[in-house]
């Protein structure tokens, strides 16, 4: 009895109680413990893998069960496992690492499956079989338990949206490939789509515009397009249509009180043709405006504008398309700038699209834009002036009307003093007459569409006086910077892309033009300037000479006779200033930088077209021209021989240069000593020097230069024989200019133009020339050259040579002090 009793209180003892639940709130963590787990992080990894709601589950206190119930609760369990049948299909198995497995009795392992779904609830189908499952009165979870339960559940709903999402938003490469053919075809449907379009409603309004001028706005929509090429097709589509359907005349909208009236169906339908075609084609000009800056479309815009200039210029806003062009004249865009100046002189040339009306108003916004930008712009925009045509009797028209004038008042008053009296006497019968025969001569001339003379010449002068006010300021302008700031000048050709005076070889080129309209009282200092800017700006600085190029300063020596020939009977200059500044400026000209034509031109004007020259001064430009002719290329020293033979044939006591005298070519009397370097031609006492240049040129390479020379050298033969000038210095540069690009010069010498001197050297020099060999040339020019490439291999082998032999000694000694600094160690 005592064993039974004391087996039955060793079943009756309870197992140790739990330890009570404490929150994590009150849980504390001391410093020590933190530092513990800090440092020993790698033995804890295994505690992150642990599903601890599982743990708790299995260790959590079931009230009121002994050990035998408890163990027939978990037999049951494991029995409704075996009876399921598994459906590996709707359920996941949880990762290896996220949870512990579960080991029945017989020794096998499980792990626990869920389901795929992301339905909180558990219906008992998968492999876990909650507490609440099996028997809600034995087994129950805590508050925290159930918490941690549903953040799980939220966590893996969240992360499955989140894999769809990605699903969904990160398509497969053969989905977006597919997607982007698709959004092409549709972008080329859309595109040929709204090309048709446009080409319907353009050829429809060209058939019938009155009918279908609604089309306008349908085509000025497409134009505001997303799209480039659509914009660019809708602009052109739309120029094509204005240049075709815009009237011959300027449109003038009804006021209010013409819409009142009553009118019928065909004014109305004109009305209403007129209004949209000028709504459509101001939007069209605003579409173009706004268009104008972007670098894509400017071309486009650009050659638009100019096209409508120079089509329909009479036409309403005319004022804003000058502003345009003449703002984009000066543009460093060379396409733009060609665009705008092309468009400027169609106007200038054709002035009867617009009665000479726009022409002023071109003129006067070129004036204006030269004046805002201080002279500082492309040399083309001020080039379409050299295209105006004015009168030949402008000036004297402006005269004779104001006479005109003053008649015509007297003719009124005497007519108003009569028509006072008839009216008294005749009942104003006459006065009636002569009103009403004016005002049907006014409608006649309206209808007639005939050219008002009186507007006209108030056009004409108002585009002269613009014209010559621009030209004015940039003289002014030019000689200031000159005299004020030579070096700011020099500095500011080279800085500035347009040069430091780049308007004045323009203005040079129209003040020549248009000399014989300039009015009397500015001639003396139109000459002034010209002088001055001739000189360079100042003859005492030679920084000065250099502010303006060779070029320019011909040019003023150039404008300044044309000004003098064609007011011949107002003026009365001495030019002698010009001739000394041309025979100094043919010692600064170069071939290759300056302009051969301008030169030519000169020596044209000055010399070959001039009166008769003083002695001295013709011989000094004949020594200058000669001695030229040796210095620089075939074009240019057959112009300055052509003008030498031409100062020859008028001066004939200048033919003594061409004598070989011992005392030179001097003639009777005092003649001053020979100054080559004299700045004054009247000073350089030329005639007691000798044209030897002429006998250097008779063997120029070139056989028009030689000819010319030997031409020269045998005037002096006849001096009876009258010459006749056939070839200017302008045409034989073109000329030879032309030739110089195709000319190959030959190895034999020509035998003409040969002097009696020296005729059986030169014939025996012509034989041996056409005795020579060319193959025995060319052996020998090869073995020099082999001969001097084995002399450069040569060299450079013994370079090679030497280097490495340095390089050698240089180690050499290198291992000598090597050794040298080891000894020493060791000692």
């Amino acid at each position: 009895m005592g064993k039974k009793s004391a087996n039955q209180k060793q079943k009756v003892i309870l197992p140790p109680e739990l330890p009570p639940e404490v929150t994590e709130e009150e849980i504390e963590v001391s410093d020590e413990d933190l530092q513990f787990v800090n440092k020993n992080r790698d033995y804890a990894r295994f505690v992150t893998g642990l599903d601890t709601q599982s743990i708790t589950k299995h260790v959590t206190r079931v009230a009121d069960v002994e050990e035998d119930a408890l163990e027939a609760l978990y037999e049951k369990r494991l029995r409704k496992k075996s009876l399921q049948k598994p459906e590996e299909e709707n359920k996941l198995q949880v990762h290896r690492v996220d949870a512990l497995p579960v080991k029945t009795l017989d020794g096998k392992l499980y792990y626990r499956t869920s389901k795929t779904s992301d339905a909180p609830e558990n219906d008992g189908k998968d492999g876990v079989v909650d507490e609440e499952q099996v028997d809600n009165s034995i087994l129950k979870l805590t508050k925290a338990e159930k918490r941690a339960k549903l953040k799980k559940i939220k966590k893996v709903a969240k992360k499955q949206e989140e894999l769809t999402k990605a699903e969904e938003v990160q398509p497969t490469p053969q989905a977006a490939v597919l997607a982007e053919v698709k959004e092409d075809l549709t972008a080329e449907k859309a595109f040929e789509s709204k090309k048709q379009k446009l080409a319907e409603l353009g050829i429809e309004l060209l058939a019938d515009p009155n009918s279908n001028i609604k089309s306008l706005k349908e085509m000025l929509q497409i134009a505001k397009d997303s799209d480039q090429a659509i914009v660019k097709l809708g602009l052109l589509s739309l120029l094509a249509v204005f240049k075709d359907i815009i009237p011959g005349y300027r449109i003038r909208l009804p006021t209010e009180k013409e819409l009142e009236m009553k009118v019928s169906k065909d004014v109305k339908k004109m009305r209403y043709y007129e209004s949209t075609l000028l709504t459509v084609y101001k939007g069209y000009l605003q579409k173009l405006i706004s268009l104008e800056k972007t670098t894509s479309f400017q071309h486009v815009v650009i050659r638009c504008i100019c096209t409508l200039l120079d089509a329909v210029p009479h036409f309403n806003f005319r004022e804003t398309l000058l502003g345009i062009v003449v703002k984009n004249i000066s543009s460093p865009d060379d396409v733009v700038r060609k665009l705008c100046c092309g468009a400027i002189k169609s106007l200038f040339i054709n002035e009867g699209k617009h009665g000479g009306e726009a022409t002023v108003e071109a003129v006067r916004l070129i004036a204006n834009h030269v004046k805002y930008h201080d002279c500082q712009l492309h040399p083309d925009s001020i080039e379409p002036f050299g295209h105006l045509t004015f009168d030949e009797d402008l000036g004297k028209a402006e005269k004779t009307d104001e006479h005109s004038k003053v008649k015509n008042k007297k003719h009124k008053k005497i007519k108003n003093r009569k028509e006072s009296s008839n009216l008294q006497g005749n009942d104003g019968r006459q006065s009636m007459r002569t009103k009403i025969t004016e005002e049907v001569a006014a409608d006649y001339r309206a209808a007639s569409l005939a050219p008002d003379v009186m507007k006209q010449r108030e056009m004409q002068s108002d585009t002269l006086s613009a014209v010559f006010e621009t030209y004015f300021r940039i003289l002014r302008h030019t000689m200031h910077s000159i005299t004020a700031k030579p070096e700011a000048s020099i500095t500011a050709s080279t800085t500035s892309p347009f040069g430091s005076h780049p308007l004045l070889a323009p203005c040079l080129n129209g003040l020549g033009k248009f000399s014989h309209l300039i009015d009397l009282d500015f001639m003396g200092d139109l000459m002034n300037y010209l002088k001055r800017l001739a000189s360079g700006g100042d003859n005492s600085s030679e920084k000065q000479s250099q502010c303006l190029t060779v070029p320019e300063r011909l040019q003023c020596c150039i404008v300044a006779f044309k000004v003098m020939r064609k007011n011949l009977d107002a003026l009365n200059v001495d030019l002698q200033d010009f001739f000394v500044q041309l025979y100094n400026i043919l010692l600064e000209y170069r071939p290759g930088r300056d302009h051969g034509e301008v030169l030519a031109e000169a020596l044209k004007i000055m010399l070959c077209d001039d009166r008769q020259h003083d002695m001295q001064k013709a011989a000094a430009f004949i020594k200058r021209l000669a001695t030229f002719s040796l210095c620089f290329g075939s074009a240019e020293s057959l112009a300055a021989l052509v003008t030498v033979k031409h100062l020859l044939q008028k001066n004939i006591k200048c033919r003594n240069l061409l004598e070989n005298d011992a005392g030179g070519g001097s003639v009777s009397g005092s003649v001053a000593k020979y100054q080559p370097y004299a700045s004054d031609p009247n000073l350089s006492g030329a005639l007691a020097s000798v044209l030897w240049e002429l006998d250097l040129l008779w063997k120029h390479y070139h056989p028009t230069v030689s000819t010319m020379a030997a031409s020269i050298s045998s005037m002096n033969n006849a001096q009876n024989q009258v010459y006749v000038a056939t070839v200017s210095p302008q045409q034989a540069f073109k000329e030879l200019s032309l030739e110089q690009e195709s000319f190959n010069p030959q190895f034999n010498v020509r035998k003409a133009n040969k002097r009696k001197r020296g005729s059986e050297s030169s014939q025996s020099s012509l034989d041996t020339c056409s005795a020579i060999d060319e193959n025995e040339v060319k052996e020998k020019l090869s073995t020099r050259f082999s001969l001097l490439r084995d002399i450069k291999e040569n060299e450079r082998l013994r370079a090679d040579l030497g280097r490495t032999t340095l390089s050698l000694q240089l180690y050499e000694e290198y291992k000598r002090q090597k050794k040298r600094t080891k000894k020493s160690r060791n000692i």
